[in-house]
């Protein structure tokens, strides 16, 4: 479990990455570009199931690992964040955008919910994966 548990979290943390270390160039983009570029993401949602897969085995391994309480509750929390903000953040802006195919006049402050929504889950996703390592290598 601990292995599956990192694996998965690890796997998890790619997507958030991506998109943190792509805000500073797609955070400025005139608003044609930047729903180009949003065009790169059809068919991610599937990287999205990553999210609670991690969830789901850092669960299992806090129970398999009891006596390592610490590391596996922050695992465990910083997991269940990163769902809570894709669901209170990034959700909301792709359901408005019906995922960047439709150009609201509020594109702007979409554009920076869903950015900066990505980034914060980049490093919370980090966290967790910091977590679950620390709690298998122990």
């Amino acid at each position: 479990m601990r292995f599956l548990a990192v694996i998965i979290t690890g796997l998890a943390l790619a997507a958030p990455a991506a998109h943190a270390f792509a805000l500073l160039n797609k955070i400025g983009m005139a608003k044609s570009d930047y729903f180009v570029a949003q065009q790169a993401y059809a068919g991610w949602w599937v990287v999205g199931l990553l999210l609670p897969l991690a969830l789901l085995a850092n669960i299992g391994n806090a129970i398999a690992l009891r006596g390592d309480g610490t590391a596996m509750l922050l695992s465990v929390a910083a997991a269940a964040l990163n769902l809570v903000i894709f669901m209170v953040f990034t959700q909301p802006a792709n359901a408005a955008t019906e995922n960047w195919t439709v150009q609201p006049e509020n594109w702007e402050s979409l554009r920076a919910q869903w950015e900066y929504s990505h980034a914060i889950n980049a490093a919370v996703t980090l966290l967790a994966f910091c977590c679950a390592t620390l709690a298998s290598i122990r």
